[in-house]
């Protein structure tokens, strides 16, 4: 540890980062598995059916994925140029100990969704295990806490394989991602070949299926965009996890810039393709793509299927939703808790709230999640409107492991109080949006309420500090 460090701060995992080998292909993958997904297929493909025409969800999607490209540069840019994961970037805002209340609030999201993510990937696991292995029947009508004896198998295997992927550092998270990205490409782009020949080459891309106004065609169009940026907004804040191993800002930005509005666009034209398709060919929409594999009349296809959409949510699962709570548990606990200590942790954790009832209850999906989901925002908008407006991109680095007079982030008692007043305020506002019936039309729009009105007070509570802003030095 260096000089002067304090234990309660640092850790090797914490530390800048000393070794940059995450290139602009291993960032542009990262961005693949995330989007290459379950859960990012019937996204895309739901969007389809706000009532807009299909060219109105194209120039959303675009108009969407651009704003999350600029917005994604913010935060990861940070990372990059100083090393430093998501949990001490926000200890500069927020004070080197009020940094664990952004990221206990983040570990808290990504744990409950690792743990759903997990369980529907075994879904889908058991759904093509049962159409290529009929025998397992009997295991799937047996069932134990709610779910099947071969949903516990296929769940426990998918948790332990994304354990043992995360257990063995982030340059195995690197290694990953590296082939499962473009992996479920390939998966993709043969199912779209499938469906477009079974189709006769006659598809019919306008899904949508309501007849709007103007105002109502306006307002689902910016509805759409606030989704595509609501769908990236746990990684807004902790992209820096990865960003900080690139070598470069230039590699960052080139890394996002494909990853994200090449990559998401090409994959959406894919997904409609594909969900437009089904509907020619089975006369209803699927917009489940393992339902929709699990209709091909084909072993190998099943089998490869299986396989594939498996991977895909791994992939997604530990880069959305499992390395943020190891880095954001080890920040709470440094002295005793490292990288792979806090997998562990989270792993656990997922498994016990058992995911399974979680997703079921429409209480805890609306509002336990969903209120957790608005107070991403004003932490975005804090830690933004701190870094590139307050202090100009300047940071004291080694101030950020240092307690007392020694770290100019200590503010008092290692806690920012107009941090803390910003993000309360901030927060209020955006769960009253997300949450109140009466607001529902405006719900998809908390995470930008939230970031605006967090940046704002954040920023008028700083200029009015009696005491000079900490510079970097």
């Amino acid at each position: 540890m260096e000089s002067g460090y304090s234990e309660r701060l640092y850790n090797e995992d914490l530390a800048p980062a000393q070794e940059r080998n995450w290139s602009t292909w291993s960032l542009f993958c990262t961005w693949m598995a995330d989007v290459h997904s379950i859960g990012g297929y019937t996204f895309a493909a739901g969007l389809f059916f706000l009532g807009l025409t299909g060219w109105q969800v194209f120039l959303a999607l675009i108009c969407g994925i651009t704003v999350v490209y600029f917005l994604m540069n913010l935060t990861s840019v940070a990372g990059q140029r100083y090393g430093i994961p998501y949990p001490v970037l926000a200890r500069v805002s927020f004070g080197v100990f009020g940094a664990n209340v952004p990221a206990l609030i983040r570990a808290a999201v990504a744990i409950a969704w690792y743990g759903i993510q997990t369980w529907l990937a075994s879904v889908a696991v058991v759904i093509l295990a049962l159409k290529i292995f009929p025998g397992l029947e009997p295991l799937a009508r047996s069932s134990f806490l709610g779910l099947s004896y071969l949903g516990w198998i296929c769940f426990l295997l998918l948790w332990a394989a994304q354990l043992f992927v995360l257990g063995r550092g982030m340059e195995s998270v690197r290694r990953l991602v590296d082939w499962a990205g473009p992996a479920i490409y390939v998966a993709m782009l043969a199912l779209a070949i499938w469906i477009f020949i079974q189709a006769g080459g006659s598809i019919d891309f306008n899904l949508g299926s309501k007849s709007l106004s103007f105002g109502g065609a306006t307002l689902a169009f910016f509805t759409a965009i606030a989704l595509v940026v609501n769908y990236f907004s746990t990684l807004l804040l902790n992209f820096t996890d990865f960003s900080r191993f690139a070598p470069s800002e230039r590699m960052v930005r080139w890394g996002n810039f494909w990853g994200l509005p090449v990559n998401f666009i090409l994959f959406s034209v894919i997904v409609v393709v594909v969900t437009a398709g089904s509907r020619e060919i089975y006369g209803s929409a699927i917009t489940d793509p393992v339902e929709l594999v699990g209709r091909i009349p084909s072993f190998v296809a099943l089998a490869l299927g299986a396989l594939t959409f498996a991977v895909a949510t791994v992939g997604i699962n530990i880069v959305a939703n499992f390395v943020s709570p190891c880095y954001d548990l080890a920040n709470a606990f440094p002295k005793h808790i490292d990288f792979r200590r806090g997998g562990i942790i989270s792993a656990v954790l997922a498994l016990v709230v058992m995911p399974w009832k979680l997703y079921s209850s429409p209480i805890a999906i609306n509002y336990f999640l969903g209120g957790l989901g608005a107070l991403l925002g004003p932490i975005f908008g804090i830690i933004v409107a701190d870094y590139y407006l307050l202090r100009r991109g300047r940071v004291d680095v080694e101030g950020l492991y240092r307690e007392g007079d020694d770290s100019p982030y200590w503010y008092r008692g290692g806690l920012n109080r107009r941090a803390l007043w910003a993000f309360a305020i901030a927060a209020f506002v955006s769960l009253i949006v997300a949450l109140v019936p009466a607001l529902k039309v405006a719900a998809p729009f908390s995470w930008f309420v939230g970031a605006g009105i967090g940046g704002a007070s954040y920023y008028a509570l700083m200029r009015s500090a009696p005491a000079p802003l900490p510079e970097a030095e």
